[in-house]
């Protein structure tokens, strides 16, 4: 029986993006939808597991005995996916501790690691509170004007936690990256990272300011990220040139985005995937 609870919940993940990818209105931005479609699967298969693990491997459910097959499998992919989340959590301390290596200083009162590199090139870069980085470049290229709406947008993020948040998403991207849609998914939801830090930025800050500045970046883009390293722990305004015009003209000319913010639904439809945990008090 718990090998079935395990096989059906692989279906209920493999078939909810089959289906999600037909349905989704991919016109419309919504963090909302995009983050359920790419976190309810991983989640869903990691309490599937949990549930199985809680149930152990003797006893009876619905009049099938339990085996040491469904307990293995169930084992071995949690084990899996919380030692690669202990590897991840292993590179982003060794990463903050190589970001100490850059010099520290203060950009409009904020504590800011400076690059040296011609590069034009921001991210808040840590976990759950991110420090500031920038590029020498950036700061010899802007004005005072466009610096105020980069650290808007580089807040935003810091507002939002996105360097912690995208570290867990990153890590359910890992453990499932052979599920339909997952990179598409991941680079939805990235996008509209970089546009939720546009529009909170926008109500500090004139935006056509922030589309100058990242009309900077444009020019100078390039597909390799100036710091791999820090990947799994940066929200950064570096991207490649497609989105940072989309983004751009979002600035210049807003349409309407919807559900950008966080909500408290968010949370609700997130919960469904704690529904294996049910069919632990039926087990005896």
């Amino acid at each position: 029986m718990h090998l079935l609870i395990l096989i059906v919940a692989l279906l209920v993940a493999y078939q909810f993006r089959e289906i999600t990818a037909i349905f989704r209105n991919k016109s419309q931005i919504s963090w909302q939808k995009s983050l359920f479609c790419f976190a309810f699967p991983p989640l869903f298969l990691l309490m599937a597991a949990l549930a199985v693990i809680s149930m152990g491997y003797d006893g009876m459910m619905f009049g099938l005995r339990a085996s040491w097959v469904s307990y293995g499998v169930a084992i071995a992919f949690l084990g899996w996916s919380v030692g690669l989340g202990a590897y991840r959590l292993w590179q982003a301390i060794q990463s903050l501790q190589e970001m100490k290596q850059y010099p520290l200083s203060w950009i409009k009162s904020q504590p800011t690691r400076i690059l040296e590199t011609p590069f034009p090139y921001s991210a808040q870069i840590g976990l759950w509170n991110p420090q500031l980085v920038m590029s020498q470049g950036l700061l010899d290229t802007l004005d005072e004007e466009h610096l105020d709406a980069v650290l808007a947008h580089e807040n935003a993020h810091s507002y939002y936690r996105d360097t912690f948040w995208f570290f867990c998403l990153g890590w359910l991207r890992q453990i499932t990256f052979w599920l339909p849609q997952t990179e598409e998914l991941w680079q939805e939801l990235l996008f509209i990272r970089e546009l939720r830090a546009d529009q909170k930025a926008a109500e500090n800050v004139d935006p056509l300011l922030l589309a100058e500045a990242l009309m900077v970046v444009a020019q100078t883009v390039q597909q390799t990220p100036v710091l791999p390293q820090f990947d799994a722990i940066a929200a950064a305004l570096h991207q490649e040139e497609s989105r940072l015009i989309t983004r751009i003209n979002y600035l210049v000319d807003p349409a309407e985005v919807a559900n950008m913010g966080n909500q408290p639904f968010n949370w609700v439809l997130l919960a469904l995937a704690l529904i294996p945990l049910i069919l632990i008090p039926l087990h005896s």
